[in-house]
């Protein structure tokens, strides 16, 4: 069984990870960055979500001497040009507070009317061996922003994305629903090919 590290401390996503790896054939003991107090937070400087999603796989890979798997992700919206993009988690001023992040967007979105409420989640999963090899791939989810959230499952931005084709929000879907259409899923999928032909690692 390989042994991955995973570059968050949220639980949502490790969660999250854990099925969309364990739908795709990978067997592999998946453990947050938690399990990891030494090692600290990566900044994420990058200017695309591929760039800091390689950020933090590679901190963690030196630091742990464990293949590393990262992602950063975000709700890019057409009319604001691509944003919140990168800056989805800390888009009203505070990392992580995804209330104050959405109710910031709903409010700037408030007078957007629905043909213009377009957007899409965007995914970049990053795969670090401690041999320095490195892997990208990418997901997108398309959809339609709601005026108001909608649905209690979910985290982020999820309550008011409505996937095309749907007439549910990402947070009305069960997660075997989201992980099968989501930019997440899509991204990790697209790895697990990788993450399967590395060689056994031992366990720290």
């Amino acid at each position: 069984m390989h042994r991955l590290v995973l570059a968050t401390r949220n639980a949502h996503k490790v969660t999250e990870l854990r099925s969309i790896l364990a739908d795709a054939g990978i067997t592999a003991e998946l453990v947050g960055a938690d399990a990891f107090p030494e090692v600290g937070d990566v900044k994420e400087t990058g200017v695309t979500f591929a760039e800091n999603a390689l950020l933090k796989a590679r901190a963690l890979a030196a630091a742990t001497r464990l293949p590393a798997v990262a992602d950063d992700s975000g709700l890019c919206v057409d009319v604001l040009g691509g944003a919140p993009g990168i800056f989805s988690a800390r888009w009203a001023g505070r990392h992580g507070d995804d209330r104050a992040n959405l109710e910031l967007l709903l409010a700037q979105l408030a007078d957007v009317s629905d043909p213009h409420r377009g957007a899409h989640f965007a995914c970049a999963a990053a795969l670090v061996l401690p041999d320095g090899t490195e892997r990208v791939t990418e997901g997108r989810l398309r959809g339609t922003l709601r005026h108001a959230p909608a649905g209690a499952g979910g985290f982020g931005y999820d309550p008011i994305l409505q996937p095309d084709g749907d007439t549910r929000t990402c947070a009305e879907l069960s997660p075997a629903e989201k992980n099968a259409i989501s930019h997440r899923g899509l991204a990790f999928r697209a790895l697990a090919a990788e993450i399967a032909a590395m060689p056994t690692s031992s366990s720290r």
